[in-house]
């Protein structure tokens, strides 16, 4: 592990050398810059100088380019998020945000008779928006039973008694949005012809 940071440490220097060539920076130009010395940036540049946060920062800034390109940071590898699903009445939730609070977006996936349980309707705080991918979805809430299908939306208050179920023939997928008691979605535009 020391031996990596020591060589990524190492990188630094030629890195910011040649960055500040291939831009046709002089040290002079990058010094007024930044407000860091011709020398301490000679010293970088050579290996002399152990770079450090308070120093990056002001040439990450000068150069306009991220930190992690100054100190080659390794690649990331695969930007996709794999969400973990959670299943619950046969239900299988994947979350599409990862923050807790506020907004919170899920693909639901609803075999036929799903879900499973207490085939009461329940209320709590929030509100929440839903888009049928595909399938059918009956959506019990309050004094209405209501038969959704594809390309259908629908919008509540999550305190009025709710329940979504699929009837079947076949798998329902939709889309949620639940946010904050309070929160509604705001469309803005509607497509023609509607």
């Amino acid at each position: 592990m020391a031996n990596d940071e020591a060589a990524v440490l190492a990188a630094v220097g030629p890195r910011l050398r040649a960055l500040r060539k291939q831009r046709g920076t002089t040290l002079s130009q990058l010094a007024e810059a930044t407000g860091i010395s011709v020398s301490t940036l000679s010293r970088l540049e050579s290996g002399g100088r152990r770079p450090t946060l308070e120093l990056l920062l002001p040439l990450a800034r000068a150069h306009q380019v991220p930190l992690d390109e100054l100190v080659g940071a390794p690649e990331v590898g695969d930007p996709r998020v794999r969400a973990r699903p959670i299943v619950h009445h046969g239900v299988t939730f994947l979350p599409l945000t990862r923050r807790p609070g506020g907004l919170q977006a899920f693909k639901q996936i609803l075999p036929p008779g799903t879900p499973t349980g207490d085939p009461g309707q329940q209320t709590h705080e929030g509100y929440e928006w839903l888009y049928v991918l595909s399938g059918r979805l009956r959506l019990l809430l309050g004094e209405h039973d209501l038969t959704l299908t594809a390309g259908e939306v629908a919008e509540f208050d999550t305190r009025v008694p709710h329940r979504l179920v699929n009837p079947g023939p076949g798998t329902a997928e939709l889309i949620t949005l639940f946010g904050p008691q309070g929160e509604r979605l705001h469309v803005r535009a509607r497509p023609r012809g509607h």
